[in-house]
């Protein structure tokens, strides 16, 4: 059976690449990238959070709580997952980037299925490694509050560090393509002229 869990989209970033412009409130088709994420990942969850440090009401008019990084200085994904394990009402929480636009729709229960006896699984796609794609257990918040302590920001190094599960996702490449640049915004577009 699986729990009650907690969904946090991952839109904390600085997005260098997109000109410093807010990556999830890039508009597709005329919808800020963010909502297509949390449409695929509503269903699959009980609450869903959005962790962002900027423009953060842009992002509360989807009518859910946003929280901002507790580390300041925009450190990476893992400051975001600290902040989403702090507000979580529930045990376990899956993290998604806001550009990941067609994340599977089994994403939440593949991960929980696989994981095991794991307090951790991730989403390798069978070419690479997706680690921002993860299940995390809320007991694993101090370990990774010393480890951005102590100055580390690569969320890799964390995930082996807690024996989290790689998850194969064999065949699925395309559903975790983050949108990183304009160019890549225009090519998604130019591929689903439809709504999704």
């Amino acid at each position: 059976m699986q729990p009650n869990i907690t969904g946090v989209i991952l839109a904390g970033g600085r997005s260098s690449r997109m000109g410093g412009n807010d990556k999830g409130l890039i508009l597709l088709h005329d919808k800020p990238l963010f909502q297509y994420v949390i449409e695929r990942l509503t269903p699959q969850v009980n609450y869903v959070l959005i962790n962002a440090n900027r423009n953060q009401e842009r992002y509360q008019e989807s009518s859910l709580p946003v929280i901002n990084d507790a580390i300041t200085g925009f450190v990476g994904p893992l400051a975001g997952m600290h902040a989403g394990l702090s507000h979580s009402t529930t045990e376990w929480v899956v993290f998604v980037p806001c550009d990941v636009p067609m994340l599977p729709t089994d994403l939440v229960s593949q991960l929980w299925l696989g994981k095991q006896q794991a307090l951790a699984a991730y989403v390798h796609d069978g070419e690479r490694a997706h680690p921002t794609l993860a299940l995390m257990h809320v007991s694993l918040k101090p370990l990774l509050a010393e480890y951005l302590a102590n100055g580390d920001r690569k969320l890799m190094i964390f995930m082996d560090s807690i024996h989290a599960r790689p998850i194969m996702f064999s065949g699925q490449r395309d559903q975790f393509s983050n949108l990183n640049t304009p160019a890549d915004c225009d090519l998604w577009e130019q591929g689903n002229q439809g709504e999704l």
